[in-house]
């Protein structure tokens, strides 16, 4: 970008080519990226500006890291992008669309060596039926979705931008609790858009609190420079948009809870993470129940299969040795 005074101004023409990366997290698990920027004009967002147009890795490189990351011994793959379910747009530097997010998934399914694959988060338009079916008979993607709602109103999604309505999301979930009834499905929310009444509030309220779903993450709103959402009317004040954000933690707690209360006694695989926490280590079903035991180094990037026992205080889940675990050792 060309400097004025100490302002580095990022061209959007600079930006349409794409460096496939990945990070690792906590030795564990590998965040691998797949896909950058946004064609999407959402009201509030400031992305496509400052990450310019969607673009893809190609998928020779997207596998040629996967195997990357299988051969240094890490266990779990999350996918990330910033629209990811847009993957296979400027796969070539340019607009030519070769493969989809179907064609990725289905490619790295293949993939030997890799025992988890979780896709971070994707637009409820872009999760087609195809892609939720394969994750239901796939080898390694794990059932768990994070799907971006951000109003169960639907004037405020058209105020957004947003490309579906409340009935389209209310289809997604439903078809993957259809084929994969203990999945877990997160949902991102927004809380104090502008023109977001009590009563439009109490309508995401609702619908949220309906759906069969295990847990949110709650953005509480705030103005954003050049977003056509910032001139909007209706301004919610700051102290009802804490209080709304407050009431969706409440019931994203409540909603947590009673998804692990459905997976206590069954048997599930859990991924063992490296710390040690006052004795105690910690991991996470493929569903994303978070469970703990007493800290066993043998066990440390290692899944074991186990009984889901009791919800604990601090929220995680005990578990003990199960049959399975012994025939898994054997």
């Amino acid at each position: 970008g060309v400097r004025t005074g100490a302002r580095p101004i990022c061209e959007i023409e600079e930006t349409d080519f794409f460096i496939g990366s990945y990070s690792i997290g906590d030795r564990t698990r590998a965040f691998l990226k797949v896909q950058d920027g946004c064609d999407y004009k959402c009201t509030y967002c400031t992305i496509p500006l400052a990450r310019g147009i969607s673009r893809s890795d190609t998928i020779e490189n997207v596998l040629k890291n996967a195997s990357e990351i299988a051969a240094k011994d890490i266990k779990e793959i999350v996918l990330t992008g910033v629209n990811i379910g847009d993957y296979g747009k400027g796969e070539f530097g340019n607009k030519r669309h070769e493969h989809t997010f179907l064609d990725l998934i289905s490619e790295l399914d293949k993939v030997e060596g890799i025992e988890r694959i979780r896709i971070s988060s994707i637009e409820p338009n872009l999760l087609k039926d195809e892609s939720i079916e394969l994750v239901s008979k796939s080898r390694s993607f794990v059932p768990h979705f994070h799907i971006p709602l951000q109003s169960g109103c639907d004037d405020l999604l058209k105020k957004m931008k947003r490309r579906y309505l409340t009935k389209l999301y209310n289809d997604r979930v439903n078809k993957i609790r259809e084929v994969m009834p203990d999945a877990a499905i997160g949902v991102d929310v927004i809380v104090g858009f502008p023109g977001e009444t009590e009563e439009k509030f109490l309508e995401t309220y609702n619908f949220l609190n309906e759906l069969p779903i295990t847990y949110l993450h709650v953005f509480t709103y705030s103005e954003r420079e050049n977003t056509e959402a910032a001139a909007m009317e209706g301004v919610v004040p700051i102290a009802e948009r804490k209080k709304r954000n407050k009431m969706l933690r409440i019931l994203s707690e409540k909603k947590k809870m009673a998804f692990y209360q459905t997976q206590l006694g069954k048997t599930l695989p859990v991924l063992w993470e490296h710390e040690n926490k006052d004795g105690k280590m910690f991991g996470f079903t493929e569903n994303y129940v978070r469970v703990q035991k007493d800290f066993d180094p043998a066990s440390v990037n290692q899944i074991e299969f186990l009984n889901l026992e009791k919800i604990l205080s601090d929220g995680t889940v005990s578990v003990q040795s199960s049959y399975e675990s012994f025939l898994a050792k054997a």
